[in-house]
């Protein structure tokens, strides 16, 4: 059997009118708030029963830019209350969230106190599997992540040093993938002395396939929701060290598609005027990352078409030049930022 071969042109971004296939429907607010969340997660809960897995990113120690805890505890509690739990994996890095013991207490220091938070690997792993994939026929996974019936992803939208841009894609790739086993797979070549080796194309397939396998395993019961706030051109992995935010906040996007959700947040930014997006335009590019997207088509993931649903207009039918028609270049923080990084509000 062959070696397989990363796919091409990672560095390209598709103009939606080359684009073929349906279109999925995505909603889109432009209320930054605990309540423009409520809304926006209604529109797409009727999947989710049973005990359902919040997949977020919880950050590193004050970490800057991740979701603000006040939004998320006001889901947990008005809607989540009695059957959702945060879900977290340990980090591939030494860090904050390395350890189980250390990811305690990072949550602590990050006010995740509010709600159960399952760090689905600490207790070790299992397999799901990969269909259609060329890479895995099955990826390694928290060994807690089977116990529930239904998923959130819960996605700050942002950049991210390998894959590009993060969006549920990633969230799920990443962050459902366990510590040790599942993200060295999709991080390093077996024997490489370098622990991120794997990059461009090929990592965005391997991270793309590990989604795979926990889309298909909540499927029908799984929805997505990216946050586009405090967009630096890096992940919230690297907490207080991330880049600072040059990117303006959008609003909040959700759908019951990944692909569509994601290309629409990655649209966007294209469609940015005065080339508000040209920093993060510069980090998708330059590290292939547009390869998430088309392979997530390639795989039959979902639809790189959409038709975005404006609730803050009575579900009017919007494109991604309409929803940034008023941003500006630059950034300025909200009232929810308040911990030590780069960007946080200064008296």
């Amino acid at each position: 059997m062959s070696a397989p071969v990363p796919g091409t042109n990672g560095n390209v971004h598709v103009p939606y009118e080359e684009r073929t296939g349906e279109e999925s429907v995505v909603f889109f607010t432009r209320d930054l708030s605990p309540e423009g969340l409520l809304r926006i997660y209604d529109r797409v809960s009727s999947v989710l029963t049973g005990k359902i897995a919040v997949k977020l990113h919880t950050g590193e120690p004050e970490g800057p830019n991740i979701i603000p805890r006040p939004w998320v505890r006001t889901l947990m509690e008005q809607r989540l209350a009695d059957a959702g739990t945060i879900v977290e994996t340990n980090t591939y890095y030494a860090g904050g969230r390395y350890t189980t013991e250390e990811h305690r207490k990072t949550l602590e220091t990050n006010g995740w106190t509010f709600c159960p938070v399952d760090i689905m690997d600490e207790d070790g792993v299992t397999t799901l599997p990969v269909e259609g994939g060329k890479w895995f026929s099955e990826m390694h996974v928290g060994d807690h992540l089977p116990r529930y019936d239904s998923f959130l992803a819960l996605t700050h939208f942002k950049g991210h040093t390998q894959g590009g841009f993060g969006g549920s894609n990633k969230n799920i790739g990443i962050g459902c993938a366990d510590g040790r086993i599942g993200k060295a797979e999709i991080h390093t070549t077996p024997g490489s002395d370098d622990q991120w080796d794997i990059a461009k194309e090929e990592f965005m397939e391997r991270m793309t396939e590990s989604t795979k396998a926990t889309v298909d395993h909540f499927a029908g019961h799984i929805a997505f929701i990216n946050v586009m706030r405090n967009m630096s051109v890096s992940c919230d992995c690297e907490g207080k060290g991330a880049e600072p935010v040059m990117t303006p906040d959008v609003g909040i996007l959700a759908s019951l598609d990944i692909l569509a959700v994601d290309s629409a947040c990655v649209d966007a930014i294209y469609a940015m005027p005065c080339h508000a997006g040209k920093h993060m335009i510069e980090r998708m590019e330059s590290r292939h990352g547009l390869r998430q997207l088309t392979y997530m088509k390639e795989l039959g993931m979902g639809n790189d078409r959409y038709r975005i649903l404006d609730i803050d207009h009575d579900d009017q039918v919007v494109t991604v030049e309409d929803i940034v028609r008023d941003v500006t270049p630059g950034w300025e923080p909200d009232e929810y930022n308040t911990f030590p990084g780069r960007n946080k509000v200064r008296a």
